[in-house]
This record gives C-alpha cells, structure tokens and sequence, in this order.
C-alpha cells in the first residue's frame, strides 16, 4: 500500500473516520525479543528462555513482552502516513489498550490504524488514531487502543 502523505490539518482532517492504512508484515524473532530485554532489563524466562519456553510454556514457545509489541507502533506507523510541513510531532497518550493474545516468537505483525478524531486546538492538531496490531493467520489481535498525537504544522 502506498504511504499516506499529510501536508495539513484540513488534509489531515479530510480522512476522519476513515482507515489510514496497513503496515507490511514484520518478524517478531528471538533476537529482536533478546534485544528488548537487554535494553529494559526484563529477562522473564518466558521470553528470552527457549528451552524453558518449550518445555514449560503452554505456548511451546518464547513470547514477545507486550512492551515490545506496543513499542513498534511508531516504526509501523511510520510505514502508513508521512506527516509534513511539521514543527514537531508528540506522543500525547494511550488509552483503551488491550493485548489480545501474545506474539509468540516468529509470527509476523503488522499495524492496521485509522483516524478516530482530530481537533485543532489553536493551531496543534490533536489526532486520535484507533490502532490494531495484528498477527499473521491469527482471527484475534495482538495489540488493540487509542494512540494521541500532537502534531504542530508550520503555519
């Protein structure tokens, strides 16, 4: 699918209610999930620990942490829309998260997102955007909420 470009709040606007886009697919593999808990300290044996995993896990498997799956929303996201004409973007908030079901190691995710509100508030517009991440041949999804970004155009 083709990269949403955003130039404008009245562009941006135009789009409510509507799906944005689909990310690609991505591997969810050990060494990302190994990487992750080195950089949060967060060894739980359940996702670094393969042996144990497949010995003791109901899973069979290790699992990625939900951080980790919340945490490739902006690398997705970046794969649907390009916002131009920016002073800047912030991450403003998260809300109704839910995580359906783990990402057990080697599936693949992906983003489905679209524009639930927008709001200009004296020249930053206040978007909130309806996220799904999904799992490959899965009925239900990984990850489910609301993501709010500022985002203060160029005049």
């Amino acid at each position: 699918m083709e990269k949403l470009v955003i130039n404008s709040y009245d562009e941006f606007a135009a789009h409510l209610g509507e799906q944005l886009g689909t990310s690609d697919w991505l591997e969810v593999d050990q060494e990302r999930i190994n990487l992750f808990a080195d950089a949060t300290l967060d060894h739980q044996w359940i996702h670094v620990d393969v042996d144990r995993a497949r010995r003791e896990s109901p899973y069979q498997s290790t699992i990625a942490h939900g951080y980790l799956t919340l945490s490739l929303l902006p690398y997705l996201w970046d794969q649907i829309i390009e916002v131009n004409n920016l002073k800047m973007m912030v991450n403003y908030g998260m809300d109704k998260m839910r995580f359906g079901q783990p990402v057990i190691t080697g599936s693949s995710v992906r983003l489905v997102t679209s524009l639930q509100s927008i709001v200009n508030l004296r020249g930053t517009c206040k978007a909130e955007i309806k996220f799904t991440i999904e799992i490959k041949d899965q009925r239900k999804p990984a990850l489910e909420g609301v993501a709010t970004f500022l985002y203060y155009f160029n005049n």
